[in-house]
């Protein structure tokens, strides 16, 4: 085992996708997830984020304008994950979807998360989601974290949307 720990501070600060068509993933970030666009080089990128930071995604053409989705069954990125600070912000996250139409892949309970699966424009995976607090999370009888996958009830998250 590696002796080293890295900070507990530390986090993953932003995710950069290669895309097909700008404006297409720019609608689908900012209009449907609700980002803002922050700065955008030309047709080429574009940077979005939420809260004012400089950006937590950036959009690029550089090397796949035009191109295909990746293909199953190949290495790469399986989904991005996007964290929202409360259940009421999740689930206007899954009115805003319905709304748009977009449909999603799989909706979960993870005991320490619940979660809404989804492609975006690009076919890259998509996981919005919200933590529960950490005293809620499930535990074994020997007090190690004991995740699942469960069915979210998406009426009841619903609900919850203002």
């Amino acid at each position: 085992m590696n002796a080293y720990t890295i900070p507990p501070q530390t986090h993953i600060g932003h995710v950069h996708l290669k895309v097909a068509d700008l404006e297409r993933a720019i609608q689908f970030y900012c209009e449907t997830l609700g980002f803002t666009l922050m700065q955008r080089m030309g047709s080429s990128a574009a940077f979005i984020s939420a809260g004012g930071y400089h950006h937590h995604i950036g959009l690029n053409t550089w090397e796949s304008a035009g191109g295909p989705p990746p293909p199953p069954g190949c290495t790469g990125l399986y989904h991005i994950a996007i964290l929202y600070p409360t259940r009421t912000d999740l689930a206007n996250a899954l009115k805003r979807l319905v709304q748009a139409e977009i449909p999603l892949e799989g909706a979960a309970d993870h005991g320490v998360s619940e979660a809404l699966y989804l492609r975006d424009p690009d076919g890259n995976g998509v996981e919005l989601y919200r933590d529960l607090p950490a005293e809620e999370w499930p535990r074994t009888p020997e007090g190690e974290l004991h995740m699942y996958t469960r069915a979210l009830d998406l009426r009841a998250l619903l609900q919850e949307a203002s």
